[in-house]
């Protein structure tokens, strides 16, 4: 069973989403937040699976409250606060068209997938049960709109892109282009002559270094970087 906590100030909307997940024979729902500092509250207490978070909260609070969802501090002598840390909430959100720079900066907070809020109550169950199993779930449409918007903007090498761009090797610099560029996993092993199960590893290894926890934030990485600039 997938617990899910629900995260967003319009009351109406967490009772859609109530209904519609625990109508769903393997989801359930613990808990509802109207903020960001009520959500980090009961993710602590109620340890879900899924966070569904309207990206959207005011004045920044879901952001914010990603950040802290999914990067919970240790405490120490407390085996409890040791599982969470190990084992956050997956966050899934939900954001509206134009809003790219919102999506890239739930990305870098922690978020692991995005649905535009006209997504089909089908898409919507479908990526709860996904993200709960540690994958990513970005809808196309975004996906291009997010890169495309990255692409627009001039580089910026902070520091800490600098450390993690400098930790990859040859190899990994290689395929973290190939993926910038779209590649599936089978164009870059054909591509670069190597084995899937090698462009598997590498790619695992790349999210590790460079700290990102699915594909398109290793994307948003490779042009904030400067390793891949826009044609």
């Amino acid at each position: 069973m997938t617990s899910v906590l629900v995260v967003t100030h319009q009351a109406l909307q967490r009772h859609g989403f109530r209904m519609l997940l625990a109508a769903q024979p393997d989801l359930t729902v613990v808990g509802e937040a109207s903020g960001g500092f009520e959500a980090v509250r009961m993710s602590a207490e109620l340890r879900p699976d899924v966070v569904l978070m309207d990206a959207r909260l005011p004045e920044g609070g879901g952001i914010e409250a990603i950040r802290r969802i999914t990067r919970p501090p240790t405490l120490p002598h407390s085996s409890d606060a040791v599982r969470a840390v190990r084992n956050p909430p997956q966050v899934l959100t939900l954001t509206s068209a134009g809003r790219e720079e919102q999506a890239r900066a739930a990305l870098r907070a922690g978020a692991r997938g995005f649905l535009l809020e006209d997504a089909t109550p089908d898409e919507l169950t479908a990526a709860v049960r996904i993200v709960a199993t540690g994958e990513a779930v970005i809808t196309p449409g975004l996906t291009r709109a997010l890169i495309d918007a990255v692409r627009q903007q001039r580089p910026l090498r902070p520091t800490r892109q600098e450390a993690g761009l400098n930790r990859l090797t040859g190899r990994e610099r290689d395929v973290l282009i190939a993926v910038a560029s779209g590649w599936s996993n089978a164009e870059i092993a054909a591509r670069l002559s190597i084995a899937p199960t090698t462009v598997k590893s590498h790619v695992s290894n790349i999210l590790g270094k460079i700290g990102a926890r699915a594909r398109v934030q290793a994307v948003v990485f490779a042009y904030e970087s400067g390793l891949v600039r826009r044609a």
